[in-house]
């Protein structure tokens, strides 16, 4: 029989739930955590959650912001954050903000909480920072599972990547709306271009735009691009916003559209982002081979195992590969 989940930790639950911010912190730890016994109490957690779902409703939306490094994410999402807050009084904020891992030192900075600013006792708001932990993609190695806590907890999750290239677009896969930043005259858009990022995002935000004139020529620059590679030509253009960390201008604008446009995820999204970040848990852990056993088992499941926790298919697909390998 499954573990069920510990008081400790339900206690810790329902502190964060009420958005008390030290107990969040030592809840997210908890998901954090990638040893056998921490496994066991994250799963427990995440049964409790589908258990319990009319306490703890998925009703969270993740939005992803990718960019190149300079352009002023971090700023931005403070912005946002806040303009969500102030227009709806009800409303719950997260920012997961990620940095990358020192190959050297194995160290990270985690300094973006540096780069916003948020009024002192506002329990509405939470900021983390994580590491990547060598991992590639643009984010970190638990960002998927801190997200999907996050979910349960507030209204909007801010995912922040370290960056944007062609190997860090995993991202597309974490959030139900992703916006990629850029800033004036950056060239920015030329690079994207070939290297197909331009794909990825669901809007183009372009940053900075404190000089109108700069930022009315990046904005065509950047939507002759988007044109002449026939991005978003299969439905309506790729909406481009342009907007100021500094004063505000466009905020406002960008924060309604996520506000209309960012979608609930729904139960096969969840399940699609599921099976992609475990095949990608598993490559990066066993490889080809892992792969392999993990396809025999999703080509074998039943229709009820389909729907079997996340946790557990983790734990199957483990006990699957450890067997094979004695």
């Amino acid at each position: 029989m499954p573990a069920a989940l510990d008081e400790p930790t339900r206690a810790l639950l329902a502190r964060a739930a009420a958005l008390e911010k030290h107990p969040l912190a030592r809840l997210i730890s908890v998901v954090e955590r990638d040893h056998p016994g921490a496994r066991v109490r994250r799963a427990a957690l995440f049964r409790h959650l589908a258990a319990h779902a009319e306490t703890y409703p998925r009703r969270g939306r993740v939005i992803g912001v990718t960019g190149t490094p300079g352009a002023g994410k971090s700023s931005l999402i403070g912005r946002v954050a806040l303009e969500v807050l102030a227009t709806d009084p009800t409303a719950s904020v997260a920012v997961l903000a990620i940095d990358p891992t020192s190959p050297t030192s194995g160290g990270a900075l985690l300094g973006d909480r540096v780069r916003t600013s948020f009024p002192v006792g506002e329990r509405r708001i939470y900021f983390r920072s994580q590491a990547t932990q060598g991992d590639l993609g643009g984010v970190g190695r638990r960002t998927f599972a801190v997200s999907r806590l996050l979910r349960h907890l507030f209204d909007f999750v801010f995912v922040e990547t370290v960056g944007i290239g062609q190997s860090e677009i995993e991202i597309s896969a974490l959030a139900d709306r992703t916006l990629l930043v850029l800033q004036p005259l950056g060239g920015d858009h030329v690079q994207f271009l070939k290297a197909g990022v331009m794909e990825v995002p669901d809007a183009f935000v372009i940053n900075k735009c404190d000089e109108a004139a700069l930022a009315r020529r990046s904005a065509h620059e950047l939507r002759t691009a988007l044109e002449c590679a026939r991005i978003g030509a299969d439905g309506a253009p790729l909406p481009v916003f342009l907007t100021s960390a500094v004063s505000g201008a466009g905020v406002p604008e960008l924060t309604d559209w996520l506000r209309r446009e960012t979608p609930h995820q729904t139960r096969d999204g969840q399940r699609r982002q599921e099976r992609h970040f475990l095949r990608r848990a598993i490559a990066e852990r066993y490889g080809a081979f892992g792969v392999a056993i993990l396809d025999e088992m999703t080509a074998a499941a039943s229709p009820d195992g389909a729907a079997a926790l996340y946790e557990d298919v983790e734990a199957a697909a483990l006990d699957a590969i450890a067997a094979r390998v004695r």
